[in-house]
């Protein structure tokens, strides 16, 4: 129970955050990622602070034997950089460049602008859908 209602709490915080930085808009999402054009270096901020929230919590972790709800960490079991992640991540890059959305806002903006996010959660499901199919097939 407890942990379902972390999981619940830390998606809300992550939700308002998300909403709040504007990461939810395509729009100001693409001025970010348009740098030779009229670029909106404001997502950076937000970034910025992102990567220090969260290299806190690594050095957190590293000093806790267990996490506070489960019984163990889920962490990364290889730092190998190789063509599936670099693939994974060119493909991640090019989507968020098109759409204007990720995951994570794709999912928060369900709330404040569904038919769009929609589209773009369902297609995303799809895709998660075809990976594990295709792994399967490997």
């Amino acid at each position: 129970m407890i942990r379902s209602l972390l999981a619940l709490l830390s998606g809300s915080i992550f939700g308002f955050g998300l909403a709040l930085s504007g990461m939810i808009d395509p729009m100001r999402v693409r001025g970010f990622l348009d740098i030779f054009g009229a670029w909106d270096p404001t997502l950076a901020f937000v970034m910025g602070g992102a990567t220090i929230v969260m290299a806190a919590a690594w050095l957190i972790q590293r000093r806790m034997h267990t996490p506070v709800a489960c019984d163990e960490f889920s962490l990364p079991s290889t730092g190998l950089i190789d063509r599936k992640l670099l693939g994974g991540a060119a493909l991640f890059g090019i989507g968020w460049g098109i759409a204007g959305l990720c995951p994570g806002p794709a999912i928060a903006s369900l709330a404040t602008n569904l038919i769009p996010a929609g589209i773009f959660v369902l297609s995303m499901l799809a895709g998660m859908l075809a990976y594990r199919v295709a792994e399967r097939a490997t």
